[in-house]
């Protein structure tokens, strides 16, 4: 397999989780994998998703990590920065329906990758075609090195 970065150019799908992580630690591997998706190509995201992040950030457990301030303004970026993609493929895979949106998403936006945390989507791996990563793995296939 290459480890060219720029034959991993995306589209990348991303995880709640992983996103959540990426804003609140800025030097972990979640963060870095964002990074290194902005800068090999492009990050998908849906309305769904969105709404999800939005309600994920909103949880009163954040408010000693992160002013309401900073949670607007990251996901203020992450709507300039992602291409809002609208899901046309309805799936019902997952143990737990809630992931499913990311797979739709993914496979909706013809994704390259999905980047998550969690241990029901890893164990899809991979999904009609796309690469289903943890931060660490998507960061070593973009970086290697790091």
């Amino acid at each position: 397999m290459s480890r060219d970065p720029r034959e991993h150019g995306g589209p990348y799908v991303f995880d709640t989780n992983v996103l959540v992580s990426a804003l609140l630690f800025a030097q972990s591997r979640p963060r870095q994998a964002f990074d290194a998706a902005l800068a090999y190509g492009s990050i998908l995201t849906s309305l769904e998703l969105l709404s999800e992040l939005d309600a994920v950030l909103s949880r009163p457990k954040f408010n000693r990590y992160l002013l309401p301030e900073e949670r607007t303004r990251f996901l203020q970026a992450f709507i300039q920065q992602a291409v809002l993609i609208e899901v046309t493929e309805h799936l019902e895979v997952c143990r737990d329906p809630k992931d499913n949106m990311v797979l739709e998403l993914a496979v909706s936006g013809g994704a390259s990758h999905i980047v998550t945390g969690d241990a029901d989507l890893l164990g899809l791996n991979p999904f009609r075609g796309i690469a289903i990563a943890a931060p660490d793995a998507f960061v070593a296939r973009l970086r290697p090195g790091l």
